[in-house]
């Protein structure tokens, strides 16, 4: 993934998602889309190119954890680099995003150096 990959922030708290976006400009990554649940990410996901997932785990309508599942189902985005955002670092969510396919979590509150790293291990993954 270079700075130019457009990178999806899903979350229902539009103050995270802004969170989020700043700590991706502050990596250098400019071109960001924002989606307020999984069911306006799909649509995105669907309509238009996006290099890289970055999904809050509880939303209404449609959660991280199902965006994920529809994603990793979908033959046209299932390989797109998927980072779980979550507020519990509960051992069992982690356990069922990585077998429903997620490629990295972290938990909330995080630095851009956290995020910066997470990204990094993911990148290694689709090298």
């Amino acid at each position: 993934m270079n700075k130019s990959s457009k990178v999806l922030v899903v979350d229902d708290f539009s103050t995270m998602r802004k969170v989020i976006r700043n700590l991706l400009k502050q990596l250098g990554y400019e071109n960001i889309v924002e989606a307020g649940d999984g069911v306006m990410a799909l649509e995105l996901l669907r309509s238009q190119k996006i290099d890289f997932i970055i999904a809050d785990w509880n939303m209404p309508n449609m959660n991280g954890l199902e965006l994920l599942k529809e994603v990793r189902a979908d033959a046209a985005l299932s390989r797109t680099p998927f980072l779980m955002v979550t507020a519990e670092s509960l051992r069992d969510n982690v356990i069922e995003a990585v077998r429903a396919g997620v490629d990295n979590y972290v938990v909330k509150p995080f630095t851009a150096d956290v995020l910066s790293e997470k990204i990094a291990e993911i990148e290694k993954k689709y090298g």
